[in-house]
């Protein structure tokens, strides 16, 4: 099974940690951020990778080499000249994704105790081109859905902001979104953006021609590591790993 790791971000939320060492390198209690969740991943039969690298990105180059890509497929996806933000790097991978199966795309910086399998049972089981985790928790920026949990909107809470998929919606269900989604091959050729761009604008955009599914993940684990005040939480509560 194939997985894309998106590795690229800058981490300047994580300020002076990622000053000299990309995000991915990060470690949490002890471990990189980047190991945790390639041998999480790999625990649940993944064993083809994509990671796209962007700052410090020899470092992970380097990383994966001293430790033999931890026993699986890697393929390094190199931003370092123009990073392509969460759309364009999935347009980047397309010779990856391209296949017969359904591809999960993981933010590296996201813990969780997702069982994936049950992911990519619901993916299969709604026939939609990508299936996005969200949670039931508080965000300023949600995704929205219908009752059918097919993605029709989005909005910034903060700006009274809204982008909706086809028309505005009266009625409807908000949730955060994960920084975990699974799509299937044929996703990349209905991308209609190039270069720099957000996959929420890509999202919306192909929601208006086929389904896009929200897979409501109450699993009881999951972190968001982008700060080091988040960091820190889960470090002093090893339990929640």
């Amino acid at each position: 099974m194939k997985a894309v790791i998106l590795a690229a971000g800058l981490g300047s939320r994580l300020k002076k940690l990622t000053k000299d060492t990309p995000k991915a390198l990060v470690k949490v209690n002890g471990t990189t951020m980047l190991e945790s969740l390639i041998l999480r991943l790999k625990k649940q039969g993944f064993d083809e990778f994509l990671i796209n690298i962007h700052h410090h990105g020899l470092k992970i180059i380097d990383y994966l080499t001293i430790n033999n890509n931890f026993g699986v497929n890697i393929t390094i996806s190199d931003e370092r000249n123009k990073l392509l933000d969460t759309g364009g790097a999935i347009l980047k991978a397309k010779d990856f994704i391209i296949g017969n199966d359904p591809v999960l795309i993981h933010n590296v910086d996201i813990i969780s105790d997702l069982q994936f399998d049950l992911l990519r049972e619901y993916h299969n089981s709604k026939n939609s081109i990508a299936t996005l985790c969200v949670r039931e928790r508080e965000t300023n920026r949600g995704l929205l859905f219908n009752n059918n949990m097919l993605l029709t909107g989005w909005v910034n809470k903060s700006k009274n902001q809204f982008k909706w998929v086809k028309s505005e919606q009266s009625s409807f269900h908000n949730y955060a979104y994960s920084g975990i989604y699974m799509i299937n091959p044929d996703f990349i050729s209905e991308i209609t953006f190039r270069g720099q761009f957000s996959i929420i604008d890509a999202w919306l955009d192909i929601a208006g021609r086929k389904d896009i599914s929200g897979y409501v993940d109450d699993s009881l684990v999951w972190h968001d590591l982008g700060t080091i005040d988040k960091i820190n939480t889960v470090e002093q509560n090893q339990k929640l790993l």
